[in-house]
C-alpha cells in the first residue's frame, strides 16, 4: 500500500498491522505530485512505477490517480459510481471533466475496471458503449472492528439528548444526498402534530453553501426538534447510532453503492430509502423504498414507524456479514487474478 511521506503514520498503523499488508511511503504519492501531468501527456508517471518496481509489485489498483496510458504493469481501475454522467447539473463544469477525463483515459488505456455494483456496471456500458475493457462487479462489505463497537448505545443516546425512537441520517451534506426531501417530510408531520426525530451526522460540502441553507431552512421552518444535526462524529459514535436508531435513512438522489446501507445490512438495521435501483439491489428489497421527490412517501413510513412506538433495541452484528465480507474478498481478487492473466503477469495485488 503507498502512501506519501507526509500521510499521519498513526491512520497508516492499521494497514500495517494486517498480515501480508507492507505500507510504502514515497514522495510520488505526495497530494501535491506532479505526476498526473507526467501520465497524461507523457502517458506515464515514472516516479510512481519507480516506486512500484522497487516494491516488486505485480498489479496496480488504481483509484483516484491515473498512473499512465504507458503504465508497464497490470492495472485495475476502481470506478466507483458515474454520478457525473447522471446528475451532471451537480458538477461544475471543471469538476465534470477532470471525472470525465480520468475515466475515459482509463479505459482508452485498456484498465481493468471494478464497480461497486451491477447498477454502476450498467451504467458504464450505457455511457461508454464503446468500451471493451474487462470489467468486475465487486460489492464491498462493512465489518467494523470491535474496538469501534466498544462505546455504550445508551449514554451515546444521552450524549446527544435523543429520544429512544429516532431515525438515523448519516449522509455527508451533499446536494446529491437530498436532505431537503427529509425537511419536507418532516414538515408535513408537523402539521399533522406527528413527531419524528430524525438524527442527522456528516459533514458540510466545500463550500458549505448547501449544508448552511439546509440548516437556515430547520430554523425557518421551525424544525430543529425534529431534525437533529449533531456534527461529524467520531466513528464508534456513529456505529453506537446505527446499531440502536429506529431505522436508517438514506434519500439519496444517486449512489453507486452505499456505505450507510451497507452498515445497516451489517447489524439488521431497518432501512428506509430512496427507490433506486442501487438500492434496490443492495438490500434484496428488504426495505422501504420512496420516489426522490416524494415527502408525502416518506412522510408516510415516517408516521407508521412512529406510531408503533417500538423499545430501544441495540443490535448485534448480523448473521451474513462474515460471509459477505468472504464474498467481497473472493470477487476482489478474481477481479485482480483475471487483471494479472490477461496481461501474463503474476497476480499479486498492492494498492
Amino acid at each position: 500500500m503507498f502512501a506519501g511521506l507526509s500521510d499521519d503514520n498513526d491512520e497508516l498503523a492499521s494497514f500495517a498491522a494486517i498480515p501480508g499488508v507492507r505500507v510504502v511511503k514515497d514522495r510520488a504519492f505526495e497530494r501535491n505530485h506532479s505526476g498526473v501531468p507526467n501520465a497524461l501527456l507523457a502517458g506515464i508517471d515514472f516516479a510512481a512505477v519507480a516506486a512500484f518496481r522497487s516494491a516488486n509489485v505485480d498489479v496496480v489498483f488504481e483509484h483516484a490517480r491515473f498512473f499512465g496510458w504507458r503504465l508497464p504493469l497490470p492495472a485495475v481501475a476502481w470506478f466507483p459510481d458515474l454520478q457525473h454522467r447522471s446528475l451532471p447539473h451537480l458538477f461544475s463544469r471543471a469538476a465534470w471533466w477532470r471525472r470525465e477525463i480520468g475515466f475515459r483515459a482509463q479505459l482508452a488505456s485498456g484498465r481493468s475496471v471494478v464497480l461497486s455494483s451491477q447498477s454502476a456496471l450498467d451504467d458504464c456500458r450505457r455511457f461508454y458503449p464503446r468500451a471493451r475493457n474487462q470489467m468486475s462487479v465487486v460489492r464491498f462489505a462493512s465489518r467494523p472492528t470491535d474496538d469501534l463497537l466498544a462505546a455504550n448505545p445508551h449514554e451515546v443516546i444521552r450524549l446527544y439528548d435523543l429520544p429512544e425512537q429516532y431515525f438515523y441520517l448519516p449522509n455527508q451534506f451533499w446536494r446529491h444526498k437530498n436532505h431537503q426531501l427529509v425537511l419536507d417530510a418532516l414538515a408535513l408531520l408537523a402539521n399533522r402534530g406527528i413527531k419524528a426525530v430524525v438524527a442527522v451526522s456528516g459533514g458540510p460540502d466545500e463550500p458549505p453553501e448547501y449544508f448552511k441553507a439546509i440548516m437556515r431552512e430547520v430554523e425557518e421552518r421551525g424544525l430543529k426538534e425534529n431534525f437533529r444535526y449533531l456534527g461529524m462524529l467520531p466513528l464508534e459514535h456513529v456505529y453506537a447510532l446505527l446499531r440502536s436508531c429506529t431505522a436508517l435513512m438514506n434519500p439519496s438522489r444517486f449512489e453507486g453503492w452505499s456505505t450507510t446501507v451497507e452498515e445497516a445490512k451489517s447489524f439488521e438495521v431497518p432501512m428506509i430509502v430512496s427507490d433506486l435501483a442501487v438500492h434496490r439491489e443492495q438490500t434484496g428489497g428488504a426495505a422501504l423504498y420512496f420516489n426522490v421527490e416524494d415527502a408525502a412517501a416518506l412522510a408516510g413510513y415516517l408516521a407508521e414507524t412512529v406510531s408503533r412506538d417500538e423499545p430501544l433495541r441495540v443490535r448485534q452484528l448480523g448473521s451474513s456479514v462474515e460471509t459477505r465480507v468472504a464474498k467481497f474478498a473472493e470477487d476482489f481478487t478474481d477481479a485482480i487474478k483475471r487483471a494479472a492473466a490477461k496481461d501474463s503477469a503474476p497476480s499479486r495485488a498492492v494498492e
